[in-house]
Parts: structure tokens; sequence; C-alpha cells
């Protein structure tokens, strides 16, 4: 066990992080944040702040020795150099960023373990991606295989005549067929060094234009009929990786069963409801998992909760939230409300 008063090194310095590191501070243990934004708004609450490329293996290496343990909050940090970090325990293990971080290696990985995601071909030019829509057929969408998250880095493939017009990106990408589904739901669980698992409730999530609006609990009666099978999948994926802290998995739920649809090697957004609605928040039980601490009560700590993202100008909105006195507000300090950007969330609980 990593005992409190010892320091947790995140890398990456945005939201997720800033609230690991409240997590964190709750149970005593420093924070140091490393990331290459020098406005890194996890690093106005941390003890420390190292401001660098994730490329930077002396900066990497003189960061490790200030910490007991090294974790991330998102899933795109160069894997190659974080071999600078020594011995210094990195939790989650590499090999899970390296799945992640690719989407055809992803899909690849969890149907090995019997998961079932949208058909998909790799494509690496126009031959292929003509190739990849006879066969897989129209609509879908092509997606890169690396970066790209909240609807970027993806295109939509309504017929094959959308192809004579598209501009490929000189890069490495997938084409996924259209899946039809009538719901959306994620399965996000805590795993110790120990190997024992705990789930939160799966959320039933809507997006819009890409990005995640809400996360409710409990989902709905079609949607909990799914939950099950893609538990089971969830943990197959985190002891196949060997897993140690929180991992989460979206699925498409269809007449067919739950569809994989990605998976994030992190805390999520749709378990920020967690904070306030669950017994353990997504973010204290990554913190002792980690640490090597027991993980706590995952259960619901009221009959339900709502979490709504707050994009853009809604967070202007702060008052008129505030006035409510049932919801939960979370601002997360970035100086710039832009369209697309998650500037915070609010979590209304369920009390009866």
């Amino acid at each position: 066990m990593i005992a409190p008063g010892e320091t947790i090194g995140i890398l990456g310095g945005g939201q997720l992080g800033r609230m690991m590191a409240f997590a964190a501070a709750r149970l005593g243990y420093r924070v140091h944040i490393f990331a290459p934004e020098a406005d890194s708004i996890a690093a106005e609450v941390c003890s420390r702040f190292t401001c660098a490329d994730y490329t930077d293996e002396a900066a990497l290496k003189a960061f490790a020795a200030d910490c007991a343990v090294i974790t991330y909050e998102f899933e795109n940090v160069p894997v190659a150099p974080l071999a600078a970090v020594g011995d210094t325990p990195l939790l989650p293990h590499p090999r899970a960023l390296e799945t992640a971080q690719d989407r055809l290696n992803e899909k690849r990985f969890v149907s090995e373990l019997g998961g079932r995601p949208a058909p998909f071909m790799a494509v690496d030019g126009a031959d292929d991606l003509a190739r990849a829509v006879a066969e897989i057929g129209a609509p879908g969408i092509l997606k890169t295989r690396r970066d790209g998250y909240d609807g970027k880095g993806q295109w939509r493939i309504k017929s094959e005549a959308d192809l004579a017009g598209l501009d490929l990106p000189p890069q490495a990408l997938i084409y996924e067929g259209f899946v039809t589904f009538f719901g959306e739901f994620s399965v996000i669980l805590a795993r110790a060094a120990d190997g024992s698992v705990k789930f939160w409730d799966s959320a039933e999530n809507v997006h819009v234009n890409g990005i995640l609006d809400t996360s409710t609990v409990p989902a709905g009666p079609a949607i909990l009929a799914q939950v099950p099978e893609a538990r089971a999948l969830a943990q197959k994926v985190a002891e196949a990786l060997d897993y140690v802290g929180v991992l989460t998995l979206e699925f498409f739920a269809t007449v067919d069963g739950p569809v994989f649809n990605e998976m994030a090697p992190r805390v999520h957004n749709s378990g920020h409801w967690t904070i306030e609605g669950a017994i353990t928040s997504q973010f204290e039980n990554h913190i002792r998992a980690v640490c090597g601490l027991p993980l706590g009560l995952t259960t619901l700590a009221v009959p339900g909760a709502r979490m709504v993202n707050l994009i853009g100008d809604d967070a202007h909105d702060w008052a008129e939230i505030l006035a409510d006195p049932a919801n939960h507000l979370h601002l997360y300090g970035k100086a710039a409300a832009r369209p697309g950007r998650k500037m915070g969330h609010v979590t209304r609980l369920m009390l009866g």
C-alpha cells in the first residue's frame, strides 16, 4: 500500500485529473501533475506541476522521482517515452494505453475476448475505403485509428456517392458499419491489484453531436437487461490487461444484445454522477486502486441520479442551475467557453 502523505503523479492536466486530485486530497495524498499545457486546470488544485511535453524523457524521469505511483487521466499519452519513469509504478499498465490508442487493435482485442463490435475494416487509402463500404455497406462511419474524441476525427458515410468528394487525411483509418440501436450505456468498473472488481450502476447515455449530453441511473429496463453480458466482457478485458484502476467500456443496446463501441482506460465522463450518487465515486476508487487500498462500495447512495454536461456557453447558466437546491454544480475552471468544449457538469439526485 502507498500510505497517505505520499505523492501521486497524474499524466494529463484536464478536468478528469482535477477531479482525481480532489479525491486524492481527501484521502491525504499530494498530487503532482504532468502536462504540456501551461494553463492546466488540474495543476491549479495540486501541490506540484511539471509543464513539459509527454516525449520529454528527462522531465518524465524527474517527475517519476517525486512520485510514489503514477496514473493518467486520458488515453492518448505516448507510450514509448513512459519507459523513462523507471521503477515508479505506472497504473494502469501501459498495455491498456496501447490497446485503447488504436481503434483497430482495440476492436480486434475485444473480438478475441468474445465481444461484438460493429463490423469494421482497416482503411489505409481510397481503395481500402471503397472496398470497406462495398463489403460492410453504408451508412457507416470513417474514423481515425488514433486520437479523436467527442466526435472529432470522424466522417459519416451515407452512401457510396459520398466517397467521391471525400479528402482522406494522411493517417491510418478504420471504417465501421452503422449500428441500429435503441440506447447507449457504459460499464464502469474498478479493479484492485488483487484482482477484485466492483461495478457501478450502468448509466443510460445520450449523445448530441458526438458529445455526451446526459447520463442517467438507473437505466431503463431494456438496457438493464443487457448489462450482465456487457459486464462480463468488461471484466474479461480488465483481467486480460491485468488492469488496476477504473476502466470504462461503452456499448450500444441493440435488439440482438450489447454491441461494443469503445473502451477508455480511465475514469469517464459517464461516471461523473458517482461523486454524489454513489457510496464511493469513480475518482476515489481509482485512487484507492492505484495506491493499493481496499476498494469502496460502488452502490447507489440515492434511488437515482442524472448528470448533464455543460458544453460551451451552458456554463454561463450557473446562477440558474444553483437556484435549484437539488442540483450539484461542478465547473472545471476553464477560462474560455467554446462550442463543443466541456466546461462543467451538473448532477441532480433523485431522492425518492
